[in-house]
């Protein structure tokens, strides 16, 4: 599928209204199995893939080549939507609009743009700050000119709630909708109150939420949200914990008994295959050896 006709579909299936529950993927086969589980969206995880591909915290230490790389791996292998974190746009107003071109380029179906003074942090460790107010809007202006398919959506992300409280929060966030932002995002609310103050007080603008476990913000049923107003339930790194999880358990397993099978806490060869659609491929091969192709 184009990704002018996946950001269409995508804008079309946020307009109709209910939560979409949109896990992160840090790499491109986390992004398979995402859409092999049959989810409606993929974010892709600025935090997620600094962990995963440097192993380093979320501390601003990835690039835009970097981010645009992965973007583009992971639309090559899925039509889902894909809502790409752009951090603080990799610099001022101007560095935001080439960062939206770029990503918009690699095959990103929403583009994450946050306030935060560089370099940022994940927005659920202490230390952050954000910049002026005029510095934001003029991020998120830079974003929503930059586009060049009208049905790219411009995620708003304020982190203003740790340092200047809920109210600059919700304030930066309607500015950002004045400003173009097609969806807005208030990191990090800290009780279920809070939570709900955000749709209730952005009405007509769809809404995210992110829940990070072990985060700062309280986790709540899905329906809950759904009814609260929100239209995308974020889950940016769940597939990166459960992969460390697993990892840690096979990789113990394998230590302590000196060998594995597949009678252990691993995945099967054939499901590993599966997983990166070895079967199209064999077959692509053979359709060109055999001259049907």
């Amino acid at each position: 599928m184009l990704n002018h006709e996946i950001n269409k579909a995508f804008r079309s299936r946020l307009n109709q209204g209910g939560a979409i529950l949109m896990p992160g993927a840090a790499n491109a086969l986390a992004a398979r199995v995402i859409d092999g589980m049959g989810f409606e969206a993929i974010y892709l995880s600025g935090a997620g893939l600094t962990n995963m591909f440097h192993g380093m915290p979320d501390h601003g230490f990835v690039s835009l080549t970097e981010v645009a790389q992965h973007t583009s791996a992971i639309r090559n292998t899925t039509d889902l939507p894909l809502v790409v974190d752009a951090d603080t746009g990799f610099g001022n107003a101007v560095n935001v609009y080439h960062t939206v071109r770029t990503l918009e380029r690699a095959g990103a179906s929403a583009i994450q743009i946050e306030d935060q003074l560089s370099p940022k942090r994940c927005g659920h460790f202490t230390g952050k700050e954000v910049v002026d107010i005029t510095e934001a809007r003029s991020r998120i202006k830079a974003a929503a000119d930059a586009r060049q398919d009208e049905n790219l959506l411009i995620v708003a992300r304020t982190d203003a709630r740790a340092t200047r409280g809920m109210e600059e929060a919700l304030d930066r966030a309607a500015a950002f909708i004045e400003d173009g932002a097609d969806i807005t995002f208030v990191e990090a609310p800290r009780n279920e109150a809070e939570i709900r103050l955000i749709p209730d007080r952005l009405k007509g603008t769809p809404q995210l939420v992110n829940l990070v476990v072990g985060g700062k913000t309280p986790i709540m049923e899905l329906a809950d949200l759904d009814s609260a107003g929100f239209s995308l339930v974020l889950y940016a790194n769940v597939a990166l914990q459960g992969a460390l999880l697993g990892m840690q358990t096979a990789l113990s397993q394998l230590k302590a008994q000196g060998k594995m099978t597949e009678d252990g806490p691993v995945a099967s060869f054939e499901l590993r295959q599966a997983s990166v659609h070895k079967h199209f491929y064999d077959a692509l091969e053979q359709a060109y050896l055999s001259g049907d192709k």
